[in-house]
């Protein structure tokens, strides 16, 4: 596969994330139930399975360390934000953390564009704040800001 075809497949996979997460989050459902309902329930053409898969188990698991990750740059309590915000801040943040293979830029724009989508009408530019924040924070991201000169 292409460079450009593996990143729309992983675009694709970022979506179906965002919306397992937003389903976890409002029902507090099984991981394992969910990622087989969103197997089996949706078209899912072209989407990078095994990213969908590492990524959704990779949040749930560390869904506390992550809303820590993002917590100090809220203007308001976590219980406050509106779902789809706190599932992208969730996802940004792994991808952050865990996914240094993704650039950082990358990992905020998908978030940014996700928003954009499923968010209220100016959560795009908090999603971007926050985890432009969150970004500074991770040492092994530093390399890779400094090449990009911020």
């Amino acid at each position: 596969m292409s460079a450009a075809g593996a990143n729309r497949s992983r675009a694709r996979a970022r979506r179906r994330i965002l919306q397992a997460l937003y389903q976890w989050q409002m029902t507090g459902g099984d991981v394992g139930d969910i990622q087989r309902q969103f197997f089996s329930d949706h078209r899912l053409g072209h989407m990078d399975l095994d990213y969908f898969s590492e990524v959704f188990r990779g949040v749930t698991e560390r869904v506390e360390s992550l809303d820590a990750a993002y917590d100090r740059y809220l203007d308001r309590p976590a219980v406050n934000l509106d779902p789809v915000e706190r599932a992208l801040l969730r996802l940004g943040s792994y991808e952050l953390e865990e996914r240094l293979e993704v650039p950082y830029r990358v990992c905020i724009d998908q978030a940014v564009e996700l928003a954009k989508a499923f968010g209220a009408e100016q959560s795009h530019k908090y999603i971007n704040g926050v985890l432009d924040r969150v970004a500074r924070d991770q040492p092994l991201r530093a390399e890779e800001r400094k090449r990009r000169g911020r």
